[in-house]
């Protein structure tokens, strides 16, 4: 019988509680009538699979119709990176960055969306979206 070399291989893995979002902070946003658009993209967005610890790559777009508040970059480029060792799913990345951002912010509206680079013959797309409930 072949003994699996791959079964008990195994990298760090971080739970998702590693996610550092007390690191993130609000601006102010002094137009929030304006239907200003705000969009910030990397290519650099990393994570790792939560079986195996194996790393996924992903070029995150983040898009957004602030209300009161915007991100600050330096606080959301520590946030992101914090991602690095956390085991985490694709689909729920985004929905994860989404739920942090959406409650830091509450904006108009968001979308987040990650393209996965291709791993065995698949590539994934993954969009999370929030809408504001009107008064």
């Amino acid at each position: 019988m072949e003994v699996d070399k791959y079964a008990s291989r195994r990298f760090d893995i971080q739970p998702e509680d590693a996610i550092d979002t007390a690191v993130l902070e609000a601006t102010p946003f002094d137009y929030p009538d304006s239907a200003t658009e705000v969009v910030y993209e990397t290519d650099e967005f990393t994570f790792v699979c939560p079986w195996t610890g194996l790393p996924d790559f992903a070029r995150l777009v983040i898009r957004y119709l602030p209300h009161h508040s915007l991100v600050e970059l330096k606080s959301l480029k520590y946030y992101l990176t914090s991602y690095r060792n956390v085991g985490i799913l694709q689909e729920h990345a985004v929905n994860r960055i989404l739920q942090d951002l959406v409650q830091l912010l509450q904006p108009v509206s968001m979308v987040v969306e990650a393209e996965y680079r291709e791993r065995g013959g698949i590539k994934t797309k993954a969009v999370a979206r929030y809408e504001r409930e009107q008064p």
